[in-house]
């Protein structure tokens, strides 16, 4: 049984924790807030990308493009996107285990591209073939680490390195839901509706299809790893702000029943004292 003294020293260690649990659910909810406005601010101008898509391919046949190349699949790149902290919950885990499981049931040699330090310790440390790492700031990621992503992922693809590129993130649906995927990136394909399987569409290219998809087709791969990462940023955030809510909750029903436990032991202390002091004058008496 714990001595009051030492119930006193957890009830201490544990408002410590709480105050910093509570700390960082505050700093996570305002980061939070901002990831979630980029993310909704991004996602209509990826929807236009995909929708343009969608007119150039009812157009018939297009012209060939190095990202567009299909060929058999024997390599393949995997661009994991975890955090570089912990304590968010099952966030992490989540996308390790989604990534370990496509690379485990796929045919083909798997190169992986982490992104965010907690992918990269748990793959190099089991002998994956980590091709590439990166690491983004704890506010969240920007544009350039899109860029400098989307510029290794092409160079590979395009010099037959690898034969397709997937990504691997959490996409965000709210600060308490958000659902790993695998999504292919290369060979893009263009997107087609089902109108546009039964009807074409006569276009007139200016300029030339070839230089039209030479300038859309880096673009739009480019906004589809930026729009990955945006929802992998807000993911990590709601995960942290959900994990530290239920941290400091937890602090303090622990606080509440080891003050209970406390006065307990206080109150047993103070009843052992009065018997002792009675017992000792009724003695005196006798």
């Amino acid at each position: 049984m714990a001595t009051l003294k030492q119930i006193r020293g957890r009830i201490k260690a544990a408002k410590n924790i709480q105050q910093i649990t509570k700390a960082m659910k505050l700093v996570a909810a305002a980061r939070l807030k901002k990831a979630t406005d980029r993310v909704l601010d991004a996602r209509p101008y990826a929807e236009r990308m995909k929708g343009l898509m969608e007119s150039l391919a009812s157009a018939g046949e297009l012209p060939s493009h190095p990202l567009m190349e299909k060929r058999p699949i024997k390599r393949i790149c995997v661009i994991l996107l975890t955090s570089d902290r912990g304590l968010a919950g099952a966030y992490n885990t989540a996308l390790i285990r989604k990534s370990a499981e496509f690379i485990r049931d796929c045919d083909a040699d798997v190169q992986l591209y982490t992104v965010g330090k907690k992918g990269t310790q748990f793959f190099s440390k089991r002998n994956y073939n980590v091709v590439a790492t990166l690491t983004v700031p704890s506010a969240g990621a920007r544009l350039e680490d899109a860029i400098t992503v989307s510029k290794k992922a092409r160079e590979m693809f395009e010099s037959g390195e690898v034969d397709a590129i997937y990504v691997c993130y959490s996409k965000f649906y709210s600060a308490i839901r958000q659902v790993p995927q695998v999504v292919q990136l290369l060979p893009i394909e263009a997107p087609v509706t089902e109108e546009q399987t039964t009807t074409g569409i006569p276009f007139e290219f200016e300029p030339s299809p070839a230089g039209l998809l030479e300038t859309l087709l880096p673009r739009y791969f480019q906004t589809l790893v930026w729009q990955s990462m945006l929802e992998a940023t807000a993911s990590e955030f709601g995960a942290r702000m959900t994990a530290m809510t239920s941290a400091t909750d937890n602090a303090g029903k622990m606080i509440h029943n080891l003050t209970l436990t406390a006065n307990r032991e206080r109150q047993a202390a103070i009843t052992t004292e009065i018997l002792e002091v009675v017992g000792g004058a009724e003695a005196l008496k006798n």
